[in-house]
C-alpha cells in the first residue's frame, strides 16, 4: 500500500472548484495534498492519523492586501497571531518602513519574515514618499531604480498600491510613471495594486489604461459598479462592507472578480477581534454566501496574485489548511491550522514565542528631533491683530477622510486664540533629520476635546504629530516620544495617561502581539476619553497626515489640500 505522511480522516472538505463542501478523507504528503478521497475507500497507508470527524476543512486563508506595520508589529509577531485566525499567506506591502528607511527597511522586512510560522510575501513601495518631497518629507525615498532592483527580490510578487492616483490621470512624469512604462515593455503580466477613491469615468478608464488594476479603498456603490464592469479587481477591506456593495457582488455573480483584505490592522483589533477571519465572518453576518466567502478569502486572492500552488485543497497544492468546528464554522475561529502539513496553530496551546528579530542599530534611532521647547507649538500667522478665517481639517466618526471647514479665529499679538473655538491644535515636527519643517494645522469635529496625544506613527512619512487642546500637555507628549524613540502616546493635567513604545523605526515595537495589543487598547480607550469620538480614533489620528487621501491633511509642509495637492495657507484669504 502506498505510503503518505499525514491523514485528515473523516472531515468535510471545502472544494473550491464545486464551491461545496464534501465528505473525504485528505491525505497529505511533502507538504502538499496528495490526495481527496471522497469515496473514504482508505487506499493509502499513513504515518499519521488526524481525526476531523465534526469538522470543516478550509484552505488557509490569504490576505493580500494589508501592511504588518499597521499592526506595530514585527512580521514573526504579525505571523504568529494570524496563524490563529486561519491566516496561511499574507502578501504585505511595506511602503510605512520603506518611508522611514528607504530599501534597507524594505529588506529588513523581508528577512525579519523568514521565521514566520506562514508565508509573507511583499508587494513593491510604489510611492515612498506617497505623494512627493515638496508636500511631505520621509526618511527614504523609492525611485524608479530602487523598484526594479525591488521586483527582482525574492518573495516580491506585486507591485504595491500606487497611491499618488491624481497625478497618474494627468498624466504627470514620476518615478512610478516610468516605472509602469518599463513594466508595460520588460513585465506585462506583473501584478500592479491600485488606490483611487473616488475615480470614475474617464479618469478611472486613464488609471485602469496605465495596468493598475486592482483597488481596496472605500467607494460608493457607483464607483464599485464601474470598478467592476471596467475590469478592475476588487478588494474589499471592512469598510467596503456595505449593503448595497455585497448585495451588487451577489446579484450580479461577481465573487469571481473580488477578495476580502484588511488593508490596516491595528494591533488591539488584532488582539480582540482577529485578522481576515473576522472581515470574512463580518461579511456572512451581513448575507454573504459562507461558501462564497470561504472562496473569496482564499481561492480568487491566491489567482490574483498568480499564487497558483495554494488557495485550494486538491492534488499537488499546498497543504495549506485549517480545521473549524462544522457547527461554529460562520465564526471561522479554527481549532487547528496547518502550514505545508505541518501544525502551526492548535486551541489552547501556547504559540511558539519566537525570538524577536534584531534590526540594525540605526533602526533604534530614528527620531532625530533633540528637543522641542513651547514656541515650537505656536502657529505663526501674518496679521497681528483682528480676526481670520482658518482652514480647518474636520474628523467625522465612521470615515477616515476628512473635510474642510473654516473657523473664524481672533487674533492677538499675532497669535491665535484659538482654545475657545471648538478646535484643537495640531503640529507636525519633521523627525527624520532632513529640513527641520514645522506644519500646524487645527483639527475639528468627532476628535480630541482635551489633553493631548502625540504618535510617529503618522502615515505615511511618519514625522513626529502631536495634537491637543493643551500646549502644556502637547509639549509633555511630544518630549515623551522623543525619550521613547517613538511611538504613541496620550497626556492630560501634565501626566502620561496610556503610551505604547515603538522603538523600531518609530512605527514598530518587538514585543509579543499581545502585549503590543493591549498598550495599543490603553491608548484606544485614552483617546476616547479625551473626547475622541471615532469608530477607530488610532487609525483617524494617524491618518491626518496622509496627503492622499481626501480632503485636507497635515504634513511638516503644513495643510495640504488633497484634490490639489497642493500645501495651501492656513489662512483663508
Amino acid at each position: 500500500m502506498e505510503k503518505a505522511d499525514l491523514l485528515i480522516k473523516n472531515t468535510k472538505v471545502y472544494n473550491s472548484y464545486l464551491k461545496c463542501f464534501k465528505p473525504a478523507d485528505v491525505y497529505v504528503q511533502e507538504g502538499r495534498i496528495f490526495y481527496v478521497d471522497t469515496r473514504q475507500e482508505e487506499t493509502l497507508s499513513p504515518d499519521k492519523v488526524l481525526d476531523g470527524s465534526g469538522y470543516l476543512m478550509l484552505p488557509g486563508f490569504i490576505d493580500i492586501h494589508m501592511h504588518i506595520e499597521s499592526s506595530m508589529m514585527t512580521p514573526v509577531s504579525f505571523g504568529e497571531r494570524a496563524a490563529s485566525c486561519g491566516v496561511t499567506t499574507l502578501v504585505s506591502e511595506p511602503h510605512e518602513i520603506a518611508n522611514v528607511m528607504g530599501v534597507q527597511g524594505i529588506h529588513e522586512m523581508i528577512n525579519g519574515a523568514k521565521d514566520s510560522p506562514i508565508d509573507i510575501f511583499y508587494g513593491i513601495p510604489s510611492s515612498v514618499p506617497s505623494t512627493n518631497e515638496s508636500l511631505e518629507t520621509t526618511g527614504g525615498v523609492i525611485g524608479f531604480e530602487e523598484m526594479k532592483h525591488l521586483m527582482r527580490e525574492e518573495g516580491v510578487v506585486c507591485v504595491g498600491e500606487i497611491m499618488n492616483y491624481r497625478q497618474i490621470v494627468k498624466g504627470t512624469e514620476m518615478e512610478i510613471t516610468r516605472f509602469l512604462d518599463y513594466l508595460r515593455e520588460e513585465e506585462p503580466q506583473a501584478v500592479i495594486e491600485g488606490h483611487c477613491p473616488s475615480l470614475v469615468g474617464l479618469d478611472l478608464a486613464k488609471f485602469l489604461y496605465r495596468g493598475i488594476d486592482g483597488d481596496h479603498t472605500e467607494h460608493t456603490l457607483e464607483e464599485i459598479r464601474q470598478r467592476f464592469e471596467n475590469g478592475m479587481f476588487v478588494e474589499l477591506q471592512e469598510k467596503m462592507l456595505k449593503p448595497e456593495i455585497l448585495d451588487h457582488i451577489i446579484e450580479n455573480s461577481l465573487f469571481e472578480h473580488c477578495c476580502f483584505v484588511t488593508d490596516d490592522t491595528m494591533a488591539d483589533a488584532l488582539l480582540e477581534k482577529g485578522q481576515l477571519n473576522y472581515i470574512v465572518k463580518k461579511a456572512v453576518e451581513m448575507g454573504f454566501p459562507l461558501k462564497e466567502a470561504v472562496y473569496c478569502a482564499s481561492y480568487t486572492p491566491a489567482r490574483r496574485m498568480n499564487l497558483r500552488d495554494r488557495g485550494a485543497l486538491a492534488p499537488g497544492r499546498k497543504a495549506d489548511f485549517q480545521l473549524v468546528k462544522e457547527e461554529a464554522v460562520s465564526g471561522f475561529e479554527p481549532d487547528l491550522v496547518f502550514k505545508d502539513g505541518k501544525e502551526i496553530f492548535r486551541k489552547g496551546r501556547e504559540g511558539r514565542q519566537l525570538k524577536p528579530y534584531g534590526f540594525p542599530t540605526e533602526f533604534y534611532h530614528s527620531v532625530h528631533l533633540e528637543k522641542i521647547e513651547p514656541e515650537d507649538l505656536e502657529p505663526k500667522v501674518q496679521v497681528k491683530e483682528g480676526s481670520v478665517l482658518v482652514r480647518v481639517i474636520e474628523v467625522s466618526d465612521g470615515r477616515t477622510q476628512t473635510r474642510e471647514k473654516h473657523v473664524s479665529m481672533e487674533v492677538e499679538n499675532g497669535r491665535l486664540k484659538w482654545q475657545e473655538t471648538g478646535c484643537v491644535l495640531a503640529v507636525v515636527l519633521e523627525r527624520h533629520g532632513k529640513n527641520g519643517n514645522i506644519g500646524y494645522g487645527f483639527v475639528t469635529g468627532d476628535c480630541l476635546k482635551r489633553g493631548a496625544a502625540a504618535t510617529t506613527y503618522y502615515h505615511d512619512h511618519h514625522n513626529l504629530m502631536v495634537i491637543g487642546a493643551d500646549s502644556e500637555d502637547m509639549l509633555t507628549a511630544a518630549r515623551r516620544l522623543i525619550e521613547l524613540q517613538g511611538g504613541i502616546c496620550t497626556v492630560e493635567n501634565g501626566q502620561v495617561t496610556a503610551e505604547l513604545p515603538l522603538p523600531v523605526c518609530g512605527i514598530l515595537s518587538d514585543l509579543p502581539a499581545d502585549d503590543i495589543g493591549r498598550m495599543l487598547g490603553d491608548v484606544r480607550r485614552s483617546l476616547a476619553g479625551l473626547g475622541y469620538e471615532h469608530y477607530n480614533p488610532i487609525m483617524s489620528l494617524c491618518t491626518l497626515g496622509l496627503p492622499v487621501s481626501p480632503a485636507l491633511k497635515l504634513t511638516d509642509f503644513g495643510v495640504v489640500d488633497v484634490e490639489t495637492g497642493e500645501v495651501v495657507e492656513l489662512v483663508v484669504k
